[in-house]
């Protein structure tokens, strides 16, 4: 079996080992469970410890689980379908990011095509998304997300893709994309 990458970062925030998370996965009879129910027995596990973000850390920990049992694969959702994601930093602030992308996106041939309803943009402090429904039953949802140094990461999420070979090819199609924007947009941050 190929070791699963979130197991080191779930046993490093909860401070415990990957044996003692099989263990109370067996307890809790997991194997039998749904994910929603893992994950919620997860987070009461977690709760009163003190990590931070549980509720995180309970769907890691969930999905690691499945993967380990074969349950699923990495990349695979709850569903059966696949998501991917594709990340670069730019020296834009948040809003200013989302604004060039919006307008990037509207005359974009490749993200036309995609598109098989308009995209909504809706924002807080803490992010702004652009939502998007592409052709069987794929969406994908692009953040602006600000740093600490006030620039703004965009970040493409990539979901409903049907098989783990459209998922990377998804996943190569919009890397070509974001890179084709950033290139016109800003230089992205070191």
């Amino acid at each position: 079996m190929a070791t699963n990458s979130r197991i080191p970062a779930v046993e490093r925030a909860t401070g415990r080992s990957w044996d003692e998370w099989l263990a109370f996965f067996e307890t809790i009879g997991a194997a039998r469970l749904s994910h929603h129910d893992i994950a919620t027995a997860v987070l009461y596990e977690l709760d009163g410890t003190g990590l931070e973000n549980p509720a995180w850390w309970a769907q890691s920990a969930s999905v690691a689980y499945e993967q380990h049992i074969g349950r699923r694969i990495p990349g695979q959702r709850p569903d059966g379908t696949f998501q991917a994601s594709v990340s670069k930093a730019t020296s834009l602030a948040m809003a200013p990011l989302m604004d060039a992308w919006t307008a990037f996106a509207a005359e974009d041939d490749d993200v036309r095509a995609f598109l098989s309803a308009d995209p909504r943009v809706s924002g807080t402090d803490k992010r702004i998304s652009w939502r998007a429904k592409g052709h069987d039953g794929e969406s994908v949802v692009v953040i602006s997300e600000p740093k600490k140094d006030g620039a703004a990461s965009l970040v493409v999420q990539l979901l409903g893709t049907a098989t783990p070979e459209r998922n990377e090819e998804a996943r190569e199609q919009w890397r070509a994309v974001v890179e084709r924007f950033l290139a016109g947009a800003s230089p992205a941050a070191p």
